[in-house]
């Protein structure tokens, strides 16, 4: 008996952070598990958006779950931007 246990973790999603490429096992991750896929993870300073094609770009929190599939694209930017 092989069991089915982990053929869900051999397929991989491509997504991107940050127009940057990625391969990721999980289907679903949370905010603070994307931020850790780069080398350098994204710190604290950056928020984390999820790109909604045709919507409003989601922001994402550490502690939010996110449904991973191929082709996913998140973008960072400054958690605090200043005027001017």
């Amino acid at each position: 008996d092989h069991g089915d246990k982990g053929i869900e973790n051999q397929h991989h999603f491509e997504i991107q952070i940050d127009r940057v490429h990625y391969a990721v096992t999980e289907s679903e991750m949370t905010g603070a598990e994307l931020r850790a896929v780069p080398p350098t993870p994204i710190g604290s300073p950056r928020d984390l958006f999820e790109v909604v094609p045709g919507g409003i770009d989601l922001k994402i929190g550490d502690s939010d779950i996110v449904h991973i599939r191929s082709g996913m694209r998140f973008f960072t930017t400054p958690t605090q931007i200043n005027p001017g």
